[in-house]
C-alpha cells in the first residue's frame, strides 16, 4: 500500500505545479509561438475530442500522454496520418515504438507542416514581389514510457522544434511528461491520467532576413546593414487531466466514455469529452465534443468530432485504419486519414 502512495504523489504534484504555473492563461492570449505544437495528431484521439489523456495507448500516446506508450499490445507499433487542417496546410506524422523488456517502450515520432507557396511582400511592394517562400515547420520526439506497476504508467518525450520562415529560422525544445492509473480506486475499467506540454525554454528567431539595408547618399559607400532583433516567445504549453471508464456489455461489445480538462498556459481553458463503442475489437465508432466557456462561441473554432475504425489481423500483423473528422467554424472541416501496424 505504501508503495501505490509513493506513485500517487507524483500526479498529485503535478497537479499542484501546474495550478501555479497556468494560472491566468486567458490574460496571456497570443503571446506564445509555435503554435504548430498545438495542432493534434492521432484519428483516434481527435475523433474523441481529444479527451484521450486517460484512455490513450500505444503509439498514439506520444501525442496525448506519452505514459500510455507503456501499455503497447505489441512489441512494435508504427504509424502514419495524414490531416487536411486549416486553409489548405497538411500535417503529415508518422512514430514508431518498440517494447524492450525489463526497460520500457522506446519511441521515436516526427511531426511536419505543408503551407505551400506564400507571396513576399515588402513596404515598398505591400501587393507582392513576384517572389514566394514555403515555410517549413517540423517535429521531431524521442520517448521513454514504462510500467511502474501493472497499473501505474509514466511517460516522458523529449521535442526538437524546428521552424523557417523565409530567411529567418528559429529552433528549440521542448518536454512532454504524463502519468496514467489504471483501475483506479480498485475500480475495474476507471483509468486517470495527468499530461504536460510544452515545457521548454523561450525560442527566439534569427538569421539574415532581420537584416535591412540603410539608406545613403553617398552612392559611393558600400551598402550597409543594420539588423533588427526579434522578441523571444514562450511556448504553448499545457496541463491535462482527464478520466476514461471502460465496460465490456458483453463478450463482443464494449464502450468507452472520457473527460478531459485542458488548463492552457497562453489561452483559454478547455473542457473535452468523448466516447467510444467496440465491436470485437474489429470495428470502432466514435464521438467527441470541445468547448471552451470563457469563449464566446464566434471565436471558438472547434467543436464536434467523430470518426471511425477498423482493425484487422493478417499474417500476424495487426492492421488498423482509422478516419476522423472534426468540424472547425469558419473553415473547412478537419480530416485525418491514419494506418497503423503492430508487429
Amino acid at each position: 500500500m505504501k508503495s501505490v502512495y509513493k506513485y500517487i504523489r507524483i500526479p498529485i504534484l503535478l497537479f499542484f505545479a501546474a495550478s501555479i504555473m497556468y494560472a491566468g492563461g486567458e490574460q496571456r492570449i497570443g503571446t506564445s509561438g509555435s503554435a504548430q505544437l498545438l495542432i493534434p495528431v492521432g484519428a483516434r484521439g481527435i475523433s474523441m475530442g481529444g479527451a484521450s489523456v486517460a484512455s490513450t495507448y500505444g503509439v498514439e500516446a506520444l501525442h496525448w500522454n506519452p505514459a500510455g506508450a507503456a501499455n503497447m499490445n505489441s512489441l512494435v507499433d508504427v504509424t502514419f496520418s495524414h490531416m487536411n487542417y486549416i486553409a489548405d496546410i497538411g500535417i503529415e506524422y508518422g512514430a514508431v515504438a518498440a517494447k524492450i523488456e525489463g526497460f520500457g517502450v522506446l519511441s521515436l515520432n516526427i511531426k511536419a507542416l505543408s503551407v505551400g507557396e506564400i507571396l513576399i511582400t515588402t513596404t515598398q511592394d505591400p501587393d507582392g514581389t513576384g517572389a514566394t517562400f514555403s515555410p517549413q515547420m517540423l517535429t521531431a520526439g524521442l520517448g521513454y514510457s514504462r510500467l511502474l506497476t501493472d497499473q501505474i504508467s509514466v511517460g516522458v518525450v523529449a521535442k526538437f522544434i524546428s521552424e523557417t520562415l523565409g530567411k529567418v529560422d528559429a529552433s528549440g525544445f521542448a518536454f512532454d511528461v504524463g502519468v496514467m492509473y489504471k483501475d483506479l480506486g480498485n475500480i475495474n475499467g476507471l483509468s486517470f491520467g495527468i499530461a504536460m506540454k510544452n515545457i521548454g525554454p523561450q525560442m527566439k528567431y534569427d538569421g539574415a532576413g532581420l537584416l535591412i539595408q540603410a539608406e545613403s547618399n553617398d552612392l559611393n559607400r558600400p551598402p550597409q546593414y543594420y539588423k533588427t532583433e526579434a522578441a523571444a516567445y514562450e511556448l504553448p504549453s499545457s496541463f491535462e487531466l482527464g478520466f476514461a471508464y471502460s465496460r465490456s456489455l458483453d463478450n463482443v461489445n464494449m464502450v468507452q466514455l472520457v473527460g478531459n480538462y485542458q488548463n492552457n498556459n497562453f489561452s483559454s481553458d478547455e473542457y473535452k469529452i468523448g466516447g467510444e463503442y467496440n465491436y470485437n475489437n474489429i470495428l470502432f465508432i466514435r464521438g467527441g465534443y470541445i468547448m471552451a466557456p470563457d469563449v464566446d462561441a464566434e471565436n471558438y473554432i472547434y467543436g464536434l468530432s467523430a470518426g471511425v475504425g477498423l482493425n484487422y489481423e493478417v499474417e500476424g500483423v495487426n492492421l488498423t485504419v482509422d478516419y476522423a473528422f472534426r468540424d472547425v467554424q469558419y473553415f473547412e472541416a478537419n480530416h485525418v486519414f491514419q494506418i497503423s501496424f503492430g508487429f
